[in-house]
């Protein structure tokens, strides 16, 4: 089956749903989940440096057979390691975990101080052709615009938390005036349960035939935005992966819409007690 894609603003296409490896930090669950999901069809990996796991899913696509061509490898560096030589040095630490000459995708983690030194570094590394592409991720308005005032590139796109209980709606409005792709992060709120359970989902599952998840990963493609949801069991992976086959309509999409409260379940990038914390996290060597 061919992949729904969507056009970055460099020219470059990404295949309209990816696999997230976030919390898959053991061996013996990373290299197996990753291998299901590019043999189900999945062909966007996304991993991180914080992650602690390039190592299993370089691991995981080594094996897997794939041209390295067909198959899309995003990572990021750690707020630890902003700066211009600091990030730099922890690419060149991921790609060789990786076992990659090159990645697809990499990204700023959180918009912390030094984040304008760090993108420089990255315009560096997609010069170099080291990285096809350069982004971001939980930045709000404010953060992308002092990143255009600085430099001379604009993300491809920004990895935020968003899912129908929180639609970053005029983040994503912003963001598709600007031609930047808005990526997923927790696509099906972390399991929430009131979500997975919403009444309005589970008719809207019902009348297709599918499960709330698969409804939810329908709305983000038809949204116009790329959803990167993570298991580790095989029969979850596989079923987050059949929304090609039915489409919402219009009705529903606004019922989706209309669940939105405007709530994130995770960090606040403007919360400088969670910048802190973050701040408090270096990667271990």
């Amino acid at each position: 089956m061919s992949l729904k894609t969507f056009t970055l603003n460099n020219g470059q296409t990404i295949p309209s749903l990816g696999f997230g490896t976030w919390e898959l930090d053991k061996e013996e669950i990373c290299v197996p989940a990753v291998a299901q999901a590019l043999e189900t069809g999945y062909r966007v990996i996304d991993t991180a440096a914080r992650y602690m796991n390039e190592a299993f899913v370089g691991k995981a696509l080594a094996e897997s057979g794939l041209k390295r061509e067909h198959y899309h490898l995003t990572t990021k560096v750690w707020v630890t390691d902003f700066g211009y030589e600091q990030t730099l040095r922890a690419f060149d630490k991921s790609l060789k975990k990786l076992g990659l000459e090159y990645v697809d995708l990499y990204l700023l983690h959180w918009p912390v101080e030094g984040f304008r030194r760090s993108w420089k570094a990255l315009e560096k590394l997609q010069d170099e052709g080291l990285t096809k592409a350069i982004g971001v991720c939980n930045f709000e308005i404010d953060h992308l615009e002092a990143l255009a005032a600085s430099s001379n590139s604009k993300p491809v796109l920004n990895q935020v938390e968003t899912h129908p209980l929180f639609q970053q709606r005029t983040l994503f409005e912003y963001m598709t005036e600007q031609e930047i792709l808005l990526e997923a992060w927790s696509p099906l709120g972390r399991g929430d349960a009131t979500l997975l359970t919403n009444p309005v989902l589970l008719e809207i599952a019902k009348a297709h035939g599918k499960d709330v998840g698969q409804i939810i990963l329908r709305w983000h493609l038809q949204r116009g935005s790329l959803a990167i949801p993570r298991s580790s069991k095989p029969s979850r992976v596989e079923s987050n992966f059949q929304i090609y086959d039915f489409a919402l309509t219009d009705q529903q999409m606004a019922s989706i819409t209309a669940l939105d409260t405007n709530q994130r379940s995770a960090g606040d990038p403007k919360d400088p007690e969670w910048i802190a914390k973050l701040m408090s996290m270096p990667i271990p060597d």
